[in-house]
């Protein structure tokens, strides 16, 4: 209150025409300084939260694949539109098919917005057949957004004698396909076609990222792999291997053919074909949900709700980025934009379901 007194009183000097007094001019420095220590606290306060700190991307993949190269160039554009520019950095921690650095992200690393984690699309897979080795729950994640619809898929080396999805089913001895992990694409797609058709494979886990896969291709160690159509068509080795004619596609997993893969069958089709029944279809469709996600980017449980708000406003922004998008083109990427909001009402609808329908992914997904 004595501050503020004085404060006034300042204030009313200077309105004063100057006497020269000295005892006016003495009082008047003290409220000067005394206001200034009013004042100061105020202002440190307008300074942004994110001013001078460093925020971590935790990529649930090894260096190199398309989940990595889209945390990099989110690094190089979110900081110019979160207030106080922050560093941003990534880190890659593979394994489990990024269930290792979901739980990072969930139970290790601090709600205090200063790190992020994309993971596998298909991560809630994982959660909702009850793997052991998940310690996080998919709906508690703070869901910031993904630039991307996720669809996938398969494809064989092209001297395999595997044309069509029939040839597979038809075949003697299941072909072996690569894997990183129980809930990645590359594990998803073969069983789902199991389920549905009756096609077998021979899924080879424990790879670490994409890129390690495609090398075990080359060395002949698997033939086929699943993942998703932005990588195969956005980075090598697959520009040279479609200029040789080195791998063939067999089915994709969207609703409509992608204009990149006008020959290849939608799993949709090939149910049809194959007469699969209902039940099967809607294992197919709980399983597939993970498309929606894409390369999403969450935050730990517990982030302060205007963190969150600027990390999402950040996100949507930095889509929208020149050097963001320049990029983009040059690598032939797609951008489908959806918030995060919405990925957290996604998150929670696609954990609840039926008894029967857990069993039945428990059962494609088991090892």
């Amino acid at each position: 209150m004595f501050k503020k007194f004085l404060c006034t009183l300042s204030a009313a000097k200077r309105a004063m025409p100057f006497r020269g007094n000295l005892l006016k001019f003495g009082l008047l420095q003290v409220s000067i300084l005394l206001c200034g220590a009013v004042a100061a606290p105020g202002h440190a306060q307008t300074e942004p939260y994110y001013q001078g700190k460093t925020i971590r991307i935790i990529v649930g993949f090894s260096a190199g694949g398309l989940s990595d190269q889209w945390a990099r160039m989110f690094s190089r554009s979110m900081p110019k539109f979160i207030p106080g520019s922050p560093n941003i950095i990534v880190q890659n921690m593979p394994g489990a098919s990024s269930v290792v650095a979901s739980n990072f992200v969930y139970s290790v690393a601090k709600p205090d917005g200063l790190t992020l984690g994309i993971p596998n699309s298909s991560l809630y897979l994982a959660q909702l057949i009850g793997r052991a080795e998940v310690k996080f729950d998919v709906r508690k994640f703070e869901w910031i957004g993904t630039q991307e619809k996720w669809t996938q898929m398969l494809y064989f080396r092209a001297d395999t004698p595997f044309k069509t999805i029939g040839d597979v089913i038809k075949a003697k001895e299941p072909p072996k396909c690569g894997a990183s992990g129980l809930s990645s694409s590359g594990y998803i797609l073969p069983k789902v076609l199991e389920e549905t058709v009756g096609a077998k494979f021979n899924i080879i886990v424990g790879y670490a990222g994409g890129k390690e896969i495609d090398l075990a291709v080359e060395k002949g160690e698997v033939v086929c792999r699943g993942h998703d159509i932005a990588s195969h068509f956005g980075r090598e080795p697959f520009n040279t291997w479609h200029a040789k004619r080195y791998d063939r596609h067999l089915m994709q997993d969207a609703r409509t053919r992608d204009p990149r893969l006008p020959e290849t069958p939608t799993i949709w089709e090939i149910m049809n074909e194959y007469k699969t029944p209902q039940v099967s279809r809607s294992v197919a469709e709980t399983v597939l949900t993970a498309n929606e996600f894409g390369r999403a980017m969450i935050a730990p449980p517990g982030t302060r709700a205007e963190l969150v708000k600027l990390l999402r406003a950040g996100y949507a922004q930095g889509l929208k980025d020149p050097e963001l998008l320049a990029e983009v083109k040059k690598s032939n990427l797609d951008i489908d934009y959806t918030p995060g909001e919405q990925l957290q009402k996604l998150a929670r609808e696609v954990m609840d379901q039926s008894p029967e329908v857990v069993a039945k992914v428990k059962k494609i997904l088991a090892e």
